[in-house]
């Protein structure tokens, strides 16, 4: 008889909790995607790039959206994430992007039994909404580095930074302007491996001298 009674209390228990009912919130993870849009040839006679790894400055580890508050304090979303943590989403984009730019013979990734005449080393600076100023900001350190001579020698070494305006506050509106800021740094970074590379330098140098004859 007494194990009914308490069989009886926990039911009661269990259908009148004392705790708030939180409405079930679903986690949704966003693809951070930028595409050259055209891929242009590789150069047989180009260097070969190596893209090192993408380092994230620190807070922009986590996979969570993040955005300025009114307060000037940084919002990280549990919820709304990247579908893999930013940094890796965009060393993907720039080997990628690099590739299909026709600047090198190849753009290979760590690991490669290919030797590298070029290495690119890049960190995730900036990577956040800013719904106050209306834009998304993002930032990418660069360095290029030569390989062929010994020592190495230091082609470029600049942080490209880029905003792209926002066309709501909500979640989708800043992935979809944080993209949008991506692909700018990415065109930049383009423009300037271009300028750098040895190779492609002196071609760059021969049209320019071409038009102004």
């Amino acid at each position: 008889m007494r194990r009914r009674t308490w069989l009886a209390g926990a039911a009661a228990l269990a259908g009148c909790s004392v705790l708030p009912q939180q409405p079930y919130v679903q986690k949704r993870d966003w693809p951070l995607l930028a595409r050259r849009p055209a891929a242009l040839r590789a150069r047989t006679s180009g260097p070969v790039l190596l893209v090192s790894s993408v380092q994230a400055a620190p807070g922009l580890e986590s996979r969570g959206l993040q955005w300025k508050l009114p307060d000037g304090s940084l919002h990280v979303d549990y919820y709304e994430q990247w579908a893999v943590p930013p940094a890796q989403a965009v060393e993907d984009a720039l080997r990628l992007w690099l590739a299909d730019a026709g600047l090198f013979a190849a753009v290979v990734a760590p690991g490669s039994q290919l030797p590298a005449d070029l290495v690119l080393e890049a960190e995730l600076t900036e990577f956040r909404g800013d719904p106050q100023a209306g834009v998304a900001r993002a930032a990418l350190a660069l360095v290029l580095l030569d390989e062929r001579p010994k020592p190495l020698r230091v082609l470029l070494q600049k942080t490209e930074s880029a905003t792209a305006p926002l066309t709501g506050t909500q979640p989708p509106a800043v992935v979809q302007a944080l993209q949008a800021a991506l692909e700018a740094i990415l065109r930049q970074t383009e423009q300037d491996a271009a300028f750098t590379s040895p190779a492609r330098a002196g071609e760059v140098a021969v049209r320019q001298h071409r038009g102004r004859g």
